[in-house]
């Protein structure tokens, strides 16, 4: 638990709980992050904790106080948390988000707008409390019962993603119509479904939990809130200053002081890099820095710039005079000279990169340093990159009976 619990005045009286998690550089804008039905449980607390690695100001309040202040239950106590949400006072528990808003902009770490995001029952709360113009946009996870308060909501005017689940019994696909139906006009409404996976599929812990999903949502959902409210991290510079701890300083303790606190690297045709970072370091250290070969050069092809991700596509050059260990692992040098293309999908957490996906042609490499015979196999060497380079050149070279010219 990286965070911190506080107390927040509510506005009938009394006070409650709510799990503070502060971003690394000290301030950002706020986010107000919603419980499901469990309370705020140590998943509801690492949802905090990661939103503030992506630059936010988290508080996660506690909306069962009135019930059971610090209510923790687990999937196995699910009739008594569906009993704890059927008695919910909603209205109140709208008060409690304007409230822990209120509380955000007073916290000297809060800078710029407020957010609020929710799973399950507090999708439907953030909803709700983006009615009342407590906050600036709202993230909504498989929020169970909006269809039946769209009219409570009437027309809201703050941007919203709204996430459901393809399998979720408890939110079905008529009642998501209804939610596009009623959202239909506004453009800075969106709403996605996530075929094959079912409800909580974004809760870490949860039986459901899928993580491909769950990035998914978490791209679109970082979307809003960076449009929104910021903050706004220059991806192409930090992707560079990681690059050149590589490749120029050639140092694998400044590498990894570019990455998260447990990022991974996947070679994607080798399966070469690492998970975690004692790993990783050891890797960059051991093999991938001291095992690149002395003339490697990247030629740009395209760079592409999201949210939380750079695709970066290179035609990667190099002469095999030294035994590669992440592309060529136990294959002795044989000082050919290759060109491949290659892609990376390098994903950050706010300004740490987070992990990368490394994509390169593999046949093509072994053809070109004489470990693969082309003949007969659909298969070619340096033919590849010269065709990235000049898309003119002629395709389909590889289909028997081809001809560039048309045939009647």
């Amino acid at each position: 638990m990286k965070g911190q619990w506080i107390e927040v005045p509510a506005a009938d009286g009394g006070k409650f709980r709510g799990y503070l998690s502060l971003p690394r550089q000290g301030s950002g804008p706020g986010l107000v992050l919603c419980q499901e039905i469990f309370g705020v449980t140590a998943g509801i607390r690492e949802l905090a904790d990661l939103y503030a690695e992506e630059g936010y100001v988290v508080l996660a309040p506690d909306l069962f106080w009135r019930q059971q202040p610090g209510l923790e239950l687990g999937e196995a106590d699910v009739q008594q948390a569906m009993g704890y949400a059927q008695r919910f006072d909603a209205k109140l528990g709208v008060q409690d988000i304007a409230a822990c808003a209120a509380a955000l902009r007073d916290h000297p770490a809060c800078k710029g707008r407020i957010g609020v995001l929710g799973h399950c029952l507090g999708g439907r709360v953030a909803v709700l409390a983006a009615a009342t113009g407590a906050v600036d946009c709202a993230v909504s996870y498989y929020g169970v019962g909006i269809d039946a308060v769209l009219q409570q909501v009437g027309d809201i005017k703050v941007p919203m993603v709204l996430h459901f689940a393809g399998e979720d019994k408890l939110v079905k696909p008529e009642a998501v119509q209804k939610i596009r139906d009623h959202f239909a006009s506004r453009d800075d409404v969106e709403i996605y479904v996530y075929p094959g996976v079912d409800h909580a599929f974004a809760s870490p812990g949860r039986h459901s939990f899928d993580k491909q999903a769950s990035g998914m949502a978490h791209t679109r959902s970082l979307a809003l809130l960076r449009r929104v409210m910021g903050p706004h991290y220059d991806l192409n510079a930090l992707w560079e200053a990681h690059r050149a701890c590589e490749f120029d300083t050639r140092d694998a303790d400044a590498t990894i002081a570019t990455m998260v606190d447990e990022p991974y690297v996947n070679h994607i045709p080798t399966m070469t890099g690492g998970y975690g970072r004692e790993l990783l370091r050891r890797f960059y250290r051991d093999h991938f820095i001291p095992k690149s070969p002395k003339d490697s050069r990247a030629i740009p092809i395209s760079r592409t710039l999201g949210v939380d991700r750079v695709v970066n596509e290179v035609l990667f050059c190099f002469t095999h005079d030294t035994e590669i260990d992440w592309m060529l692992p136990g294959v002795a040098p044989t000082g050919k000279y290759v060109e491949v293309g290659l892609v990376g999908i390098i994903s950050f957490r706010g300004d740490k990169l987070m992990n990368e996906h490394i994509y390169w042609d593999q046949a093509s490499v072994l053809v070109q340093i004489g470990l693969l015979d082309p003949a007969g196999l659909p298969v070619v060497g340096r033919d590849a990159a010269r065709k990235l380079m000049d898309p003119s050149r002629p395709s389909n070279t590889l289909i028997a009976g081809w001809s560039e010219v048309a045939h009647g």
